[in-house]
């Protein structure tokens, strides 16, 4: 009998641009006042906005959005406060739908996409993926809803993309606040992150047969700054508490699982990951 190859997983890493915010947003109180200097500056940081697509023989699986297109300028979703705070700059090659046009790869052929949570940098193009489950935590899920309802404009969670997800009808599968390590795939694993940065934040456990252990931590930890240790918490944070028992939890489970923490805003580690243009991980 032939011998039966099954392909493997392979991971692509996609550049969606770039963004500035101020760097007490990312690090709280980095750079505090004293009687010495009662004026401390602010600074803008740049970092970059990427995503991750999981080529599994089970089924594609896309690991958050960035922003939509349509976000920057004077037709754009975000307010004019939103563009100000957090200006986001990337060439067209950089929208998520030709990254993975690059990789001739289309929305509809996705068959999961994980939303590590709602914000306008990682849930921008969530209504390109009609066909896909999309998975959200549902604290996340209901909070976003709320501020939609509320007519919330300024803020992390877009009225446009909001309104553009209820008019598409995408197909939800909210993760419950006891659900735990769920299996999208073999050696692919959701996990519930609780709150902290936002309202309920997803992450995922990835196995690779070469690579080994990575665990996408997305803003749950933004930098390799931010974990420490000392825990540095970021300055947009719901839940303080949860959030250094969360980073706490990760390294636990990096050093059990011999996981690399893949951050979500961390430039000089972003700056060694092979990009999806040069090649991928097995």
């Amino acid at each position: 009998m032939a011998n039966i190859i099954t392909p493997k997983p392979k991971l692509y890493v996609m550049d969606n641009g770039r963004m500035k915010m101020d760097k007490n947003w990312m690090i709280a109180m980095h750079n505090p006042a004293t009687t010495d200097n009662p004026t401390m500056p602010s600074e803008m940081v740049e970092f970059p906005i990427y995503t991750v697509l999981i080529d599994h023989p089970e089924g594609k699986i896309l690991f958050d959005t960035a922003c939509n297109p349509n976000s920057m300028g004077a037709e754009g979703r975000w307010t004019e406060t939103t563009q100000k705070a957090f200006p986001w700059q990337a060439s067209e090659e950089c929208y998520l739908h030709h990254r993975l046009e690059q990789l001739r790869v289309r929305p509809e052929d996705i068959k999961f996409v994980v939303a590590s949570h709602l914000h306008l940098d990682h849930a921008g193009c969530l209504e390109m993926f009609t066909n896909a489950t999309i998975i959200v935590h549902e604290d996340e899920f209901n909070g976003t809803l709320q501020s939609y309802a509320r007519h919330q404009k300024e803020g992390a969670y877009i009225w446009g993309d909001i309104d553009a997800w209820i008019k598409n009808q995408l197909q939800w599968q909210t993760v419950k606040r006891d659900e735990d390590f769920l299996e999208l795939a073999s050696g692919i694993r959701v996990l519930n992150f609780g709150s902290g940065h936002a309202w309920g934040m997803l992450g995922l456990h990835i196995d690779m047969p070469e690579k080994g252990g990575i665990i996408l931590a997305s803003d749950t930890i933004y930098t390799a700054e931010s974990f420490g240790p000392p825990i540095k918490p970021p300055g947009i944070i719901y839940d303080s508490v949860g959030y250094g028992k969360t980073v706490e939890r990760i390294r636990r489970l990096a050093k059990e699982t011999n996981s690399e923490v893949w951050f979500g805003h961390d430039s000089k580690q972003f700056s060694k990951f092979i990009k999806s243009t040069e090649g991928y991980y097995e």
